[in-house]
């Protein structure tokens, strides 16, 4: 019986599209070194510390909203499977804890704002009240849609820097279109490192935020006239970022 099969004789939970990329992007390494979602005792260490309880630096819990019934009908240790609405599987989790966060808390921690305009603010205080934590395992992915040219797994970015030879590199990452304090900030860079990754957001940032795809041509016209295109690698990335990041 293959992992999908098996999946689907678990207890099924659905989850939100944004914990369904939090999943991925667990699953796939991006979140390195997270296996899982926050136990209580990381989301603390992570807002009173900005550190993981093994160490690491990390600034933003990543948490898995579930619904008070669906708290209540949990067991520790019980193994479910994480799908979306329309119950396709995405996953599987072995729960270790369950928790009701302080989400006034969080988002003054994280987001230094209580402003529901901004959309990760607006995100806490919309999602289920409940979060629960344990190691995940990734059976499925969403297709991308928009700027699937640019997606690119962390192996893939490892292998790539590799294959140029890039010992040293520099990542950049903003929600606004490139400007020339940007462009400075970057040509300086690449006097002092082997390569630069441009890693741009593309999903939910800001209300008044310039459109993603003016965002995506600024970088385009750069990188065509611009930059050395031997030493740039351009990937994007679907993550708002909080106040912590700044």
């Amino acid at each position: 019986m293959d992992a999908l099969c098996e999946a689907s004789l678990l207890k099924q939970v659905v989850i939100s599209n944004w914990s369904i990329s939090d999943l991925e992007l667990i699953g796939i390494g991006a979140f390195l070194p997270l296996r899982g979602f926050a136990t209580e005792a990381d989301w603390n260490s992570v807002l009173d510390r900005m550190h993981l309880t093994t160490g690491e630096v990390w600034t933003i819990p990543i948490t898995l909203p579930i619904s008070e019934h669906v708290a209540k009908s949990l067991r520790i240790h019980e193994k479910i499977v994480l799908a979306d609405a329309d119950g396709t599987i995405y996953g599987t989790m072995a729960v270790k804890e369950i928790y009701l966060p302080d989400k006034a808390r969080e988002a003054e921690t994280v987001y230094q704002t209580l402003d529901r305009e901004h959309p990760g603010v607006r995100k806490l205080f919309n999602s289920n009240p409940y979060y629960v934590a344990g190691p995940i395992v990734l059976l499925n992915r969403k297709k991308p849609d928009a700027f699937a040219e640019f997606y690119m797994d962390p192996v893939a970015t490892r292998a790539a820097f590799a294959s140029r030879g890039w010992k040293q590199v520099v990542g950049f990452q903003t929600r606004n279109p490139v400007h020339r304090a940007h462009e400075h900030i970057q040509k300086s860079a690449l006097e002092i490192v082997d390569g630069l990754f441009l890693n741009p957001l593309v999903g939910e940032t800001k209300a008044d935020d310039i459109p993603v795809d003016v965002r995506m041509r600024s970088y385009a016209v750069l990188l065509e006239h611009y930059y050395p295109k031997d030493r740039v690698l351009f990937r994007v990335c679907l993550y708002c970022d909080g106040g912590k990041s700044k």
